[in-house]
Formats: C-alpha cells, structure tokens, sequence
C-alpha cells in the first residue's frame, strides 16, 4: 500500500515564514510559548498553543482553548498570514544544526499503515496528551505539527531527495536557536517515483511524535463517524529522514533524594553492578559507560559484564540505569510516573545537571551514552516498548512551515 502521498499543504509566504514559525508545542511550557509569543500576532503559537491568547490561568484542556486554536486558524487564513498551494505536492526539508545536516521528505502519512503497524512505534502514550491532540487536531480540522518519521537509509531515495533539492527553495532561514531551516516544493514529475520508492520500504519509524500519530488514528474514526474531514482524515503530516542522517543526543535523569543513603554509602552500593572511579564531567563516551555527580563530585560508572539482560531492551542504557540503579537503590519503581526523578535533554550539557544538583533542587544527576537509532528500530521492530524519555532528536522541527488541512 502506497503509505506515503503528496498533499495540498497550507503555508506562511517567504516573507512571514521566520516571523511566524515557532518551536513545537510540546518543548515549551504554557509559560514560555505566552512569553515567546507576547506582542506578535503572527506567533504559530496562538494555533499550536492556543491558550497564549487567552487569560492567564485557563485550563490548556478547556473546550474554549480548542475553539480559539480555531478561530486563530481562520484568522491566519484570512489575513494571508497562512496560504493554500494551488496543488498537492511533497515537500523536501533541510535542517542544519551546526556541522550535522539532515534533509527529510514531508508527506502526508496513511493513517491505515499506522494502525497495521506499517509505522512502528517504541513508546506507550499517556491518555491526557492523546485526548489533548484529539481535541486540538480535531477543532482544527488540520494537522498543525509533524510526526518526526525515519527508515532504514536506501540510496534510491538519496538519489530522489537529491533531484528535489536541487531548485531553489521555498523557505531558507535561521531560526533564534541557531538552527537553520530550508524548505522545497517537490517538482510534481517527482512524484510518483518518490510514492513507489516508499512503498518499497519495509517499514517506517516513529522518531518522535507518538501522542500526534495515536490522536490521528483517533481523530480519523471520529470525524468519519461525524461526516467530517473528507479523505485528508485517513492521513497526517510527516517528515520522513535517513536513519544515517538523524541526530539522538543522551536522555540524561536526575534524582531528588538519596533514599535515605549517604553519598559515601550509595557509592559503595553501587560496586555491586558497576565499576566505580572519580572521573571528570565528560559525556560517556560508549554504551554501558555512566556519569554520577554526587556531592559535588562526577564519577564514572561502568556497567560489570553480566549485570544486565542480553535484549534488545535489556542493553539500553537506560534500562540498565532503572534496572541496577534507580529501581533498586533509589526507589524509582516508575520513571513515567514518580515526581523524584528528573530528565535533561543532552542538548542542555552536563553543566545543566551540575547547576540542579549544585541548587539542591535535586541530590544526584546521571549522564547517560545516547539511545542508537539501531536500538531504538529493533525494539520497535520487535513491537517493544523503550522505556520513557529513552531518546532525545535534534534538531526540532520548526512548526508553522506547512499544515496538512482535511478539507
């Protein structure tokens, strides 16, 4: 089945695009994207967090949120801000982000190859995010921000995605973090080889995005019931990568008491499981290698051969962390769930972990080896489920640079 297909998408003229694209909605908070969006009307924000518009202290869930999400969007419609291409079409989008580039295909994705399990999945979804996405994508008739996709690299798309970048772009721009982001209109006589190059593709991946493609499927089954939506409700938006060109930086965890050891005691706890030196704040360098700063202090922590299941999921770092660690001596029975523990970014550095702990707002931080794209695949590919907050992708895609409407 053809999972991947051109759309009619709606964008932001060249001018507005760097005015009006936003980071995505769930890397900031409902503080930061009122602050972020103060003062500029044309923010994407006042549609993908559309709560910035309203007074302080609305409940982010509310059905006056979802309405104004609504009346946001009509208002960029109306005022030009966001315009609909005259044809379907693909879309090429290049990210760079210092030295690493990575360039990937948007398309609209079939929401029945996400339900056969076409598009696999390595994280479990929380019930209160998916209903958010439901609600939004649903009042909005449109999904507003991709899913994040990748596959296993094939020199035949290389050589498609070469061809489409090779005019000039729609958008090219550097975003406030530095990242620069440019943007293609696919030719249309790159179309078809482009939709039977993926049909070829075993399986896609989701990278990130897990509640946005869980609340497609949702949001299909309730607008067909409601005789909403027309045919764009059996798709939603992508952006589909290389696996070889994507960027996964650590996950690292942070803990806000000792359970009742003292720093002299846990590190000798630990010599159960893992060798134990006073090191210096370096990110681990390989798998199964850890940073501890504990006391002021960073240490290095080396899982012992044998400590850990040989599985897919038994040899991420971060299983083996919850495994030997965080459950057993600290009490962290569920990351997903316990208040206790912390996550950072590796985007943030070590120096971050230094700067909670050294506030005491939290007792001991751990630097984690990054998640492999190999891993994160397999365990996918053996319909697991990676444990919370085991991958952190840069760079973000930008929102507000196309929309997939329904109708």
């Amino acid at each position: 089945m053809a999972v991947l297909k051109p759309f009619r998408g709606l964008r932001p003229p060249a001018t507005l695009v760097g005015e009006l694209s936003t980071p995505p909605y769930d890397v900031v908070s409902a503080a930061e994207a009122r602050e972020k969006a103060l003062g500029k009307e044309k923010s994407f924000f006042h549609i993908s967090r559309p709560e910035v518009g309203l007074a302080e202290g609305v409940d982010e869930h509310s059905e006056e949120v979802y309405r104004e999400g609504t009346r946001q969007l009509a208002k960029f419609l109306k005022n030009g801000w966001l315009v609909h291409d005259a044809l379907p079409a693909y879309y090429a989008y290049r990210q760079k982000m210092g030295s690493h580039v990575q360039t990937g295909l948007v398309a609209a994705a079939s929401v029945a190859a996400y339900d056969k399990g076409l598009i696999k999945k390595h994280e479990l979804t929380r019930a209160d995010k998916e209903d958010d996405r439901t609600r939004h994508i649903e009042a909005l008739l449109a999904n507003d921000e991709p899913v994040f996709l990748t596959y296993r690299r094939r020199a035949q798309i290389d050589e498609l995605m070469n061809e489409a970048t090779e005019s000039s772009p729609a958008f090219n721009f550097q975003a406030e973090d530095g990242v620069t982001h440019t943007f293609w209109v696919v030719e249309a006589a790159l179309n078809a080889r482009l939709e039977q190059a993926f049909v070829d593709v075993p399986s896609l991946y989701i990278a990130d995005g897990h509640h946005r493609s869980a609340a497609a499927s949702r949001v299909r089954t309730r607008l067909a019931e409601q005789g909403k939506g027309g045919a764009g409700r059996d798709f939603f938006l992508t952006v589909v990568f290389p696996h070889n060109q994507m960027q996964i930086l650590p996950y690292n965890r942070l803990v806000r008491d000792l359970a009742g050891y003292d720093p002299q005691t846990l590190a000798v706890r630990l010599r159960d499981q893992f060798e134990v030196s006073v090191g210096n704040a370096k990110e681990p360098s390989q798998p199964h290698h850890f940073g501890m700063y504990l006391d002021g202090r960073w240490f290095r922590l080396v899982a012992r051969p044998g400590s850990f299941d040989n599985t897919p999921l038994g040899v991420l770092d971060v299983s083996i962390l919850q495994a030997n660690l965080l459950g057993p001596l600290l009490g962290i029975k569920d990351p997903r769930t316990d208040g206790r523990i912390g996550f950072v970014g590796g985007i943030r550095g070590l120096g971050e972990l230094e700067r909670r702990v050294n506030s005491e707002e939290y007792r001991v931080a751990f630097a984690l080896h990054a998640t492999s794209l190999d891993q994160l695949m397999a365990i996918a590919d053996a319909n697991a489920i990676m444990p919370p907050k085991s991958t952190w992708f840069e760079p973000k895609l930008r929102s507000g640079l196309v929309l997939h409407p329904f109708e």
